[in-house]
């Protein structure tokens, strides 16, 4: 179903459905979230521009600001994901942009960023090769972009690991474990997509459930 979907729109959440997700990052996910805004700050310097593409409620890009002296930036495709993301920055006391815009056609002049990370989102874009080419677009020469994403190959028991950690359990969990195993793709597909860019460079990490893939322009 996410997969048939997502042939005619890029997938985003509106409504409750954003309160929820922002409850559960705060309850399951911040100290993953912790983990990756370390792993972007590792790249960065301090003075960098960095964009977050389609944060979620910010959770990340709030993190990531309260590690260095950052230019950061987030776009989501959700107005009340921007919102709330506002929101959260504005409580925790960090300065983060978030804005509103589609990551097949950013709101952004060539070469603006050092670096872009895009965590659990890149399944849910329409034109992913399109994508790809504007994460590269608006990269300064010599950035990187970090995808962060499942693998639809990975096992039923690290799914099912993944889907729990965001609180889900029984019958819930096992069709979030549905849905994102048949939205997600394969190392094989993400690759395909990479050839068809304008990146010419690129490494990939796999994990149990999924892979971290960085793309160097």
């Amino acid at each position: 179903m996410m997969r048939f979907v997502r042939r005619f729109k890029d997938l985003g959440m509106e409504g409750a459905q954003v309160n929820y997700y922002d409850k559960i990052s705060r309850e399951y996910r911040i100290r993953e979230i912790k983990e990756e805004a370390k792993e972007v700050a590792r790249h960065i310097k301090d003075g960098d521009a960095v964009l977050e593409v389609a944060p979620g409620t910010g959770h990340l890009s709030i993190e990531l600001a309260k590690l260095g002296k950052y230019k950061i930036t987030g776009m989501d495709i959700s107005k009340d994901c921007v919102t709330i993301a506002s929101d959260n920055a504005k409580q925790a006391g960090v300065a983060v942009d978030f804005l509103q815009g589609s990551a097949s056609a950013m709101p952004f002049h060539d070469r603006t960023f050092n670096f872009i990370i895009c965590v659990l989102a890149f399944k849910n874009f329409k034109e992913p090769i399109k994508c790809l080419n504007e994460f590269n677009r608006v990269l300064k020469p010599g950035g990187t972009a970090l995808i962060m994403d499942l693998n639809r190959n990975a096992s039923r028991e690290a799914m099912k690991a993944f889907v729990n950690n965001f609180g889900l359990k029984g019958i819930s969990a096992s069709i979030a474990s549905v849905i994102q195993r048949n939205g997600a793709y394969t190392r094989k597909e993400f690759e395909a997509f990479i050839l068809q860019t304008d990146f010419k460079e690129y490494s990939i990490k796999d994990s149990s459930m999924g892979f971290s893939i960085y793309l160097k322009k």
